[in-house]
């Protein structure tokens, strides 16, 4: 007489568990380059509505708002606080959750440049006056 017990062997289980694994390990590295993506392209999206602010600035004071003067500014969270203060009306675009600060330089033109820094890597977005973006260490 012999028994046959149902069910599945330990075997099988390991070599199921490993499969989930293996995806599990792909998705999650799919979806950290997927939002690391999303966060450069709203940066680029507010750095764009800035752009526009500013066009609107100078048509009501007849010159570009700047977060510093000189050649350079360092993006940071007291630039873009003033940004969204004087360029935005207030509004609250540039969040910790995108993870770039933004400060805006007029340039040899007599134009303006628009700077965000990523905070967590070397990434920097330039916008400028033509609304012409440019990425560096991206």
């Amino acid at each position: 007489m012999i028994t046959r017990s149902r069910g599945f062997t330990l075997i099988e289980l390991l070599v199921v568990v490993a499969i989930i694994g293996i995806l599990a390990g792909i998705g999650i590295v799919a979806y950290s380059c997927y939002v690391e993506a999303s966060k450069k392209k709203s940066a680029e999206n507010i750095m764009m509505q800035i752009g526009l602010a500013q066009t609107e600035y100078y048509s009501d004071y007849s010159a570009y708002y700047e977060t510093s003067s000189g050649s350079n500014c360092t993006p940071d969270s007291g630039s873009s606080g003033k940004i969204e203060t004087n360029l935005l009306n207030g509004a609250d675009l540039i969040t910790d959750e995108i993870g770039f600060e933004i400060c805006i330089i007029e340039d040899s033109t007599s134009n303006f440049k628009i700077i965000g820094k990523s905070n967590s890597s070397n990434c920097t977005i330039t916008v400028d006056g033509n609304q012409t973006v440019s990425r560096q260490n991206c």
